[in-house]
């Protein structure tokens, strides 16, 4: 059960993430940061609320994420100033400031750079967790769960029934183009097709924490539907009408969420300034 001293780590967490991606945003307006950007601003509950399901647990997961993964690269430990670092393309970054924002890889979080190629750390993933029976986590968009590799690896770690949790981050679009364009299906019933554990839920910490207990004992994937407010890349808005959980999650906290989100734009503020070119 997620109860309220869980919920306030959970959204100490988030509210890390959305104030580096907030802050992020703003070095993109300013021209500091020069290359392609994937925020992840709006879905930042989902690695959060597993990073604290996974401590609990006391497993250090294999993580194979795609773009848009800063908040997975933040919420399970990685060092926010190799991230600052990386996204100036500073050789002291995380990736030596060669993977920018697409690519984080950290030898001490279990997390491993993703190679550029639309769904890649499904196959990949599955592999590792086969050779190494060690648990691991996919980060999926939706588009990308529909390559047909991923697919087939999926059927793989349902076969091998790999100690593997495929997570969808699922907010309905592929750059702009939404799922109903492109699919009439969801991934969560193909999962059941392939007789692994497939569910769908949104991104809120309470539905998430539910599945504690079920991670990594049998292939499991998670459709997990979310929103994300910042563009496909780059600095600019989807809407300013985009449901955003972290607003209606610090509000149910009060002033202890404003506290946290207060503190933690004012640390990430300064550590951007000392470490910014």
């Amino acid at each position: 059960m997620l109860n309220k001293k869980k919920l306030i780590k959970i959204f100490k967490t988030a509210s890390l993430c959305r104030n580096f991606e907030k802050i992020t945003f703003k070095k993109i307006q300013e021209k500091i940061i020069k290359f392609p950007v994937y925020l992840s601003a709006g879905q930042e509950f989902i690695a959060s609320s597993l990073s604290q399901m996974t401590s609990e647990l006391r497993v250090k997961p294999m993580i194979f994420a795609q773009h848009r993964c800063h908040s997975t690269y933040l919420a399970f430990g990685g060092n926010m100033k190799k991230l600052i670092n990386e996204l100036q393309g500073n050789i002291s970054g995380a990736t030596f400031g060669i993977g920018g924002s697409a690519s984080l890889h950290s030898k001490e979080i279990n997390m491993y750079g993703h190679d550029g190629h639309m769904g890649t750390q499904g196959p990949i993933g599955v592999g590792a967790c086969f050779v190494s029976r060690k648990p691991t986590i996919v980060f999926l968009g939706d588009a990308s769960a529909e390559e047909d590799y991923v697919l087939a690896a999926l059927g793989w770690a349902s076969t091998k029934k790999l100690p593997i949790l495929f997570v969808v981050e699922d907010n309905n679009l592929s750059i702009l183009t939404k799922k109903k364009v492109r699919r009439n299906w969801e991934m969560s019933d193909v999962a059941k097709s392939f007789k692994m554990g497939g569910y769908q839920l949104d991104d809120n910490p309470k539905n998430i924490y539910r599945f504690k207990e079920k991670i990594f004992k049998k292939p499991m994937l998670l459709n997990i539907n979310t929103h994300r407010l910042f563009w496909h890349a780059g600095a600019g808005q989807d809407s300013y009408k985009t449901f955003d959980r972290y607003k209606i999650i610090k509000k149910k906290l009060g002033i202890l969420g404003n506290k946290i989100d207060q503190e933690n734009f004012i640390r990430i503020n300064k550590l951007w300034k000392k470490h910014s070119d």
